[in-house]
């Protein structure tokens, strides 16, 4: 622990470059976030096998909201929902959880150097100030200088990380040209397409069919464990959180002696509801998506509470009211469902074959004369879609067809004349060829490429680096 910092000449600012994935989640908070000395002993996920208490959670929570208070300042309250604080702190613990795993440590003089060069503790001399310091932190940030150096100790050891993990990326001479040309260059094209969607009309099918398609596949119609959940949640709203809070404790203390459910939550004047059954991956009705939240469900016994779970500025309690293992239901419960998805499928069979036998076909007339190949033509042979686009560029929308990129990507590396093998879409197939191109200004490139290449090279290194978390994360079986 830091006990003092010491005045010098300003240090070179230090810039923590991290990228961490927001993912839609939400993390619970357990009873003992209410009294910190229970933290100690209370448990809001695991790590790598480790458990991780609640006040460690916390500690990790607070960090992460002390750096968007230093990011966003005044306009943190207006996006602090979006930044998603909870995934944050989560991902924040997981990391540190390497860093220490590779030895990484900080001394205390690098600590010191890197708070003196924040411009918020400069006095109006320019220079670090003492008293300023210990005031910005305790009424800007909430919490304590000592909790702020190790919070700034642990964001260097994050740097050092990501220093560690990203040195050996680079990037060479075509990278950079070929990522360019998609960043400025434009094209057109002429496409063939077989869309499945367009066959569904004159799809007809027999309760034979049906019933032969589902019992090949009624592993598809598998429904997953599923739960049906009654809770009562009090919303923050501009009220005091530790009223809010006392409630609930009043409220989990009656409980917890027998108390009839809906007596006890009305006294307080909450009413009871009711989720109906959800998957466990499903969003949970009236509240939303949190896998966080279904798992501490899953592992609760009919009729048992959960601990109070803080999430959206709501404390909500849950009760599980049933649960429902995964299970095939009957055919004839699920009869509309069947002939959805075997029309969808004989759809897209269709579709494909007919796109098939269109590309065959092309490439027979490619060889004889690749001059005399009509894309209108030959797609009204097969009952298929044809047009042309105008210019598009990489990372754009092209109407009526959708995201740009692999379009892009496929027509730059066809010549003139060629057509590409079938491009398969959500939405359906595709055979396209090159219609037009304007390339990238040559000169432009030398004049840019420098600057291009340094941004280019940050951001690989950035989802270099967000890939190695999600794969981090697997590895850890977080929570």
């Amino acid at each position: 622990m830091l006990k003092k910092l010491r005045k010098r000449k300003t240090a070179k600012k230090i810039w923590i470059v991290l990228t961490i994935l927001i993912v839609p989640a939400f993390i619970f908070w357990g009873f003992g976030n209410f009294i910190r000395s229970r933290q100690e002993n209370t448990y809001a996920g695991t790590i790598f096998g480790k458990k991780i208490t609640s006040l460690e959670y916390k500690d990790a929570y607070d960090a992460v909201k002390t750096q968007a208070i230093i990011q966003f300042g005044d306009n943190l309250s207006e996006i602090q929902k979006a930044l998603n604080l909870e995934s944050q702190a989560w991902y924040r613990l997981l990391l540190l959880a390497e860093a220490k795993k590779r030895k990484i440590t900080v001394s205390d003089q690098k600590v010191i150097e890197s708070i003196e060069s924040y411009p918020f503790f400069k006095g109006k001399d320019g220079k670090f100030d003492n008293d300023l310091y210990s005031q910005e932190v305790r009424y800007g940030f909430h919490t304590q200088p000592r909790v702020f150096e190790e919070q700034t100790r642990q964001n260097l050891m994050l740097s050092k990380l990501y220093k560690e993990v990203t040195k050996n990326l680079s990037l060479t001479k075509q990278e950079t040209k070929d990522e360019y040309g998609k960043s400025n260059e434009q094209m057109s094209i002429y496409y063939i397409a077989g869309i499945p969607s367009d066959f569904i009309k004159d799809i007809t099918v027999s309760e034979e069919e049906l019933k032969d398609y589902f019992t090949k596949n009624s592993i598809q119609f598998k429904q997953p464990l599923s739960f049906n959940v009654e809770y009562v949640y009090s919303a923050l709203d501009g009220q005091n959180e530790e009223i809010i809070k006392d409630k609930i404790k009043k409220i989990m203390r009656r409980l917890n002696k027998k108390g009839d459910f809906t007596e006890v939550t009305k006294d307080f004047g909450l009413q009871i509801k009711e989720t109906g059954l959800f998957g466990q991956t499903d969003p949970i009705p009236g509240i939303g998506w949190s896998p966080q939240i279904s798992s501490l469900i899953s592992k609760l016994k009919i009729g048992e509470f959960s601990t109070p779970i803080r999430m959206d500025k709501s404390y909500y309690i849950m009760r599980l009211k049933d649960r429902r293992e995964p299970h095939i239901p009957d055919f004839q419960t699920i009869k509309d469902k069947v002939k959805e998805k075997f029309i969808k499928d004989k759809a897209q069979e269709i579709a494909k074959e007919k796109i098939e036998d269109c590309l065959k076909k092309l490439k027979e007339l490619y060889q004889a004369n690749p001059d005399l190949i009509d894309f209108n033509n030959i797609a009204k042979i097969y009952g298929l879609k044809s047009d042309s686009t105008n210019l598009f560029k990489y990372g754009s929308y092209i109407e009526g067809i959708g995201a740009s990129d692999i379009f892009f990507t496929k027509a730059r590396g066809l010549k003139e004349k060629e057509f590409s093998e079938i491009i398969n879409i959500p939405s359906g197939f595709y055979i396209i060829k090159p219609k037009s191109i304007i390339p990238l200004d040559e000169k432009k490139f030398a004049e840019e490429k420098d600057k291009f290449a340094s941004r280019l090279l940050k951001q690989k290194k950035e989802e270099y680096f967000s890939k190695f978390v999600e794969e981090l994360k697997t590895k850890a079986q977080m929570f």
